[in-house]
């Protein structure tokens, strides 16, 4: 994945380049075969930014495991600390899950899926 997103950069700066290149250059030959080129870094530009802006990708955290932290360890917000939310469990390991009522909302919200990894979605769902 790292290996893509250096690639598709690669791809973005050289399309960056040749953009400065075809519009300094007066022959006509170099000049068309940079616009075709330039369709392609656009469309690799424009999928790095989709890829950029769209976090869908899997975190390697499983739902189940989540649910289990929440429901046993709740209180302490372990399962905050499991999702990547660092600041959120140390206020819930503080608060005992502010008296468990925000232990009770996570738990919910894990099961709907609407509490989810940080860093992307769950590679395992229910």
């Amino acid at each position: 994945m790292n290996f893509k997103l250096l690639l598709a950069t690669f791809a973005f700066v050289f399309g960056s380049l040749t953009t400065t290149f075809a519009t300094t250059t007066s022959a006509s030959f170099p000049v068309q075969q940079t616009v075709q080129e330039l369709s392609t870094a656009d469309e690799i530009k424009n999928e790095v930014k989709a890829m950029i802006s769209s976090p869908t990708t899997a975190s390697g955290k499983s739902q189940l495991t989540a649910l289990l932290l929440a429901a046993f360890v709740g209180g302490l917000g372990i399962h905050r600390f499991y999702l990547g939310y660092t600041w959120q469990g140390v206020v819930q390991l503080l608060t005992f899950g502010a008296c468990g009522i925000w232990s009770l909302i996570d738990f919910i919200r894990i099961i709907t899926g609407d509490l989810k990894p940080k860093n992307g979605g769950y590679s395992k769902t229910l």
